[in-house]
């Protein structure tokens, strides 16, 4: 999960899931999993399905490389 840019909020929850082979969901069935669950403010307003996430050399997920990557897939 990322934060993106947002015009009236600032910034907005952006969740990025990679899927396991041969799985499928769709972003609603995300947004209804978290209702109930945790508060609104906190559901993802942007869901993103990724094939791979931007590495380290390590093997951590480069958050600064991932943001951008949403930002410019959703046009923000």
């Amino acid at each position: 999960v990322v934060g993106v840019k947002d015009s009236r909020m600032g910034e907005e929850v952006c969740a990025c899931i990679r899927l396991r082979a041969g799985q499928s969901c769709a972003p609603d069935d995300i947004k209804a999993f978290c209702k109930g669950k945790i508060s609104h403010f906190k559901i993802p307003r942007y869901i993103v399905f990724v094939n791979q996430y931007p590495l380290t050399v390590s093997g951590k997920i480069q958050k600064f490389k991932l943001r951008e990557q949403m930002e410019k897939h959703l046009q923000l």
